[in-house]
């Protein structure tokens, strides 16, 4: 009778145990399961969500263009040859004052980004969001240079404008063209940047998301939600 008391505890704590080893497995199950359609869509979405804030708040920070030498901008190529020169005259420090310039006026515009990318990532249909999610590893970013360009440009080039004549750039890069364009027997270059930073910054913000998102897709640490695991991990077993 003593035997069968004690066993009872025991047989409770060990059909517990199966209980919960069961739930636990159950769970396992369902976050490494294929997920459904709806999951694909919020997983997919979020991760976009992220990696283009990321780059729309690390581009808008102070040296987000000026400190990364893969988006840095520099003197446009047809007036490189112009920079040079500035600089064999002593005109090295007013080169650099562009240069600064330039990056703060991207820097500035990059602010207005994270609006327009939730925007075309709420317009996403369940067709871009798969075929985003199985196909190349830049498709999200290809995606977004689709829909999004034109809406960048033109938020960017007014807050571009404003910028450039705030930190001085467009002074800066007047005065280096009018400095060149001075100079004997040399090609005459045009002293309008606002177009060239403008597209620069662009062209910077999506280096920016590119890395984005080839991180979620190799870094299990990116994939910082159990709805990014499930998703990228079935991404991971169908990827192409």
């Amino acid at each position: 009778m003593k035997k069968t008391l004690l066993l009872i505890p025991v047989l409770l704590v060990l059909f517990c145990s199966c209980d919960t080893l069961n739930q636990v497995a159950q769970s396992t199950v369902q976050q490494t399961g294929n997920p459904t359609t709806l999951d694909i869509n919020n997983g997919l979405k979020q991760a976009l969500e992220l990696a283009t804030g990321k780059s729309s708040d690390q581009l808008s920070a102070v040296n987000g263009f000026f400190g990364n030498a893969a988006v840095k901008i520099l003197f446009p190529p047809e007036a490189q040859k112009a920079e040079k020169t500035l600089r064999s005259i002593g005109l090295g420090k007013l080169a650099d004052n562009v240069i600064l310039s330039l990056n703060r006026a991207a820097e500035d515009a990059a602010v207005q980004a994270k609006p327009i990318f939730v925007s075309a990532i709420k317009q996403m249909t369940l067709t871009d969001v798969t075929n985003i999610l199985l196909g190349k590893q830049n498709a999200a970013t290809e995606y977004f240079k689709r829909t999004t360009t034109l809406q960048l440009s033109a938020k960017f080039k007014p807050v571009v404008q404003t910028s450039l004549n705030k930190v001085g750039a467009t002074k800066y890069y007047t005065d280096a063209a009018s400095a060149y364009n001075k100079v004997p027997f040399v090609s005459k270059i045009n002293p309008d940047i606002s177009d060239y930073v403008t597209q620069k910054a662009i062209d910077g913000l999506f280096v920016e998301i590119a890395q984005e998102e080839l991180n979620i897709r190799q870094n299990l640490g990116a994939r910082t939600t159990p709805l990014l695991q499930k998703v990228f991990g079935y991404y991971d077993r169908n990827k192409k």
